[in-house]
């Protein structure tokens, strides 16, 4: 975020009165031993709401702050400095100022050798203004409308190309060059695109491609079927898989460098009906784990998970379908854990985020290590915290609840559509109730809704039937007489749609949650003859738990996201 040394960020943050100098150094000490910057512990561990620091440092600076999404980037200002330089810089040329000069956005603004780069560049000093890494995401964008466009002809370019040595018969390696450049400027254009996934899927008579983007499939090419097997043998080389074996399903993984970051892609190939598809998991390689705010938890949410962890033993639970963003939340709780006086081991599949300090475990059952296997190895290790990234299995299920009954903290996700019904799901894979109702701390389920992009934000009152659904939804889960004590906000907000946003109105993804403490009448109830599932439910709601639909009716609220969205993601 800026390269201000420690110590005058705790001149800033002590002389503000945020925090003290012992409460600083012990902040800096723990910054240092994860390799992480001061200010990402200090906003993963809630010390500083980042933007309150963004607020206090520009004031520190003597530089105004500047948000971008709410300002009009001159387009003609922006392209004296090219995308690739500008995000290496960190700095986005926006606009001029009265008296002639650029004005420039920059994450940075005690840079000097970059101020020395911008004033030659530029040929006089620019104005500087101080913004958050967000703030030039929004920069960064205006370039891709036009980068859009270009991937597009590039990618149509080469795919002629290839056509035309195939068809006049040119050597094998001639036609290879116009497959890696293919290759390379689909992942380069999902990259910039913010995709999550990649789908070149076989047809009849053509290629479909489709990115996944916040958690929806955008078509965007159809290719011709001639360039197939091209592309799935060059994806198979990267991937170090068998290019001759086209019957079995095969998967694999490389890493991909896109200016100066890297990315992990994980692929998925398997055979079809007109023949082999391919999934691409496209994963931003070192990062470091959000925190709970930044995953979009409220303050509330926040303390619930925070107590459930606090513990030194017990079970606590992430639940949700594929894609839902239970992993990255298990990591956000790692990190927070990640303290120099526990052993943290962790059994995976795939490692997303590579920890340092904590010992990570990647499944391979061609080696004899699946989630079971590890775990068991796993306690041998004298472990106080343990991650299982998933329960798929009774074994797993068992050796887990053991774990968290002899001393250890259990983290694991689970496949079910909410808190409550994790509880039957483990009782089927043949937990006794007792031992449950024993080592549950907490299970909270979670669905990620695309976000209002704030460049196109607009406010509106909500249509009747809209009105009418919601009160409909909160009767099923609160009853009718509850249900009519909840007030409805007249006021919703919705993206108009724009060209930053593809025309969606949608930019980036949070989260919404369920918090299921288990506190003793849950457990009395767990263990109970008269246990069921509509008898939790009834118990946590009079406990005051919030189900998903109304932690997201609250960011509906508050303009986060939309309450089409949320009916969407409530609802698949």
């Amino acid at each position: 975020m800026t390269s201000l040394p420690p110590e005058k960020i705790k001149e800033i943050l002590v002389r503000e009165g945020i925090l003290d100098e012992a409460t600083f150094e012990t902040v800096r000490q723990e910054a240092e031993r994860k390799r992480q910057g001061v200010l990402d512990v200090l906003i993963s561990q809630n010390l500083i709401a980042k933007d309150y620091f963004i607020t206090i440092l520009a004031k520190y600076l003597g530089v105004p702050r500047i948000i971008l999404s709410t300002q009009t980037i001159d387009d003609s200002a922006l392209k004296l400095i090219p995308e690739d330089v500008a995000r290496a810089r960190h700095v986005i040329v926006f606009g001029r100022e009265p008296d002639g000069r650029l004005s420039v956005a920059m994450e940075d603004p005690t840079d000097l050798e970059t101020i020395d780069f911008l004033t030659l560049k530029l040929g006089s000093p620019p104005r500087l203004y101080l913004a958050t890494e967000e703030d030039l995401n929004q920069g960064f964008l205006r370039y891709q409308q036009k980068t859009t466009q270009d991937f597009k002809e590039v990618i149509e370019n080469v795919i002629q190309e290839s056509l035309k040595l195939k068809a006049r018969g040119g050597s094998e390696e001639a036609a290879e060059i116009p497959t890696v450049q293919l290759v390379d400027n689909f992942l380069a254009y999902a990259f910039s695109s913010r995709a999550s996934d990649v789908h070149f899927e076989i047809l009849d008579d053509l290629v479909l491609v489709r990115f996944r983007i916040d958690g929806v499939l955008h078509e965007i090419i159809r290719m011709p079927k001639e360039i197939h097997s091209a592309v799935v043998a060059r994806i198979k080389i990267l991937s170090s898989l068998r290019v001759d074996e086209h019957t079995h399903p095969q998967d694999g993984r490389f890493r991909y460098k896109m200016g100066e970051r890297y990315f992990d892609v994980r692929v998925s190939i398997i055979p079809t009906f007109y023949g082999e598809k391919i999934e691409l998991r496209l994963l931003a390689a070192a990062q470091t784990p959000p925190s709970f705010a930044e995953i979009g938890m409220f303050e509330d949410t926040a303390k619930l998970f925070e107590d459930a962890i606090s513990k030194s033993y017990g079970m606590v639970l992430v639940c949700g379908p594929t894609g839902s963003g239970k992993t990255t939340t298990l990591y956000s709780v790692l990190n927070r854990l990640n303290r120099p006086e526990v052993n943290i081991v962790t059994v995976e599949d795939p490692i997303e985020y590579d920890m340092r300090y904590v010992n990570q475990v990647q499944v391979n059952p061609a080696a004899g290590i699946t989630f079971s296997a590890g775990l068991r190895s796993i306690l041998r290790q004298d472990p106080n915290i343990i991650m299982v990234g998933e329960i798929r299995d009774d074994e797993t299920a068992n050796i887990s609840i053991q774990a968290a009954l002899t001393g250890h903290l259990v983290l694991s996700s689970l496949h079910t559509n909410d808190s409550p019904t994790a509880i039957p799901r483990l009782i089927d894979m043949g937990t006794p109730p007792f031992l449950l109702g024993a080592v549950l701390n907490m299970i909270s389920s979670q669905r990620l809704a695309r976000k209002v992009h704030i460049d196109c934000i607009e406010s509106y009152a909500p249509a009747p039937n809209i009105v009418q659904s919601i009160q409909d939804e909160l009767r099923v889960i609160l009853g009718e007489e509850t249900a009519k004590k909840v007030k409805i906000p007249s006021v919703f907000y919705r993206g108009r749609g724009c060209a930053l946003c593809n025309n969606t109105g949608y930019f980036g993804r949070a989260g919404i949650f369920e918090i299921l403490s288990i506190t003793e009448k849950i457990r009395k109830l767990i263990i109970s003859p008269q246990f069921d599932l509509d008898s939790v439910r009834k118990l946590a709601r009079e406990e005051g738990m919030l189900t998903m639909f109304e932690d997201g009716l609250r960011k509906v609220e508050k303009g986060l996201t939309t309450v089409e969205e949320l009916f969407r993601v409530i609802r698949e």
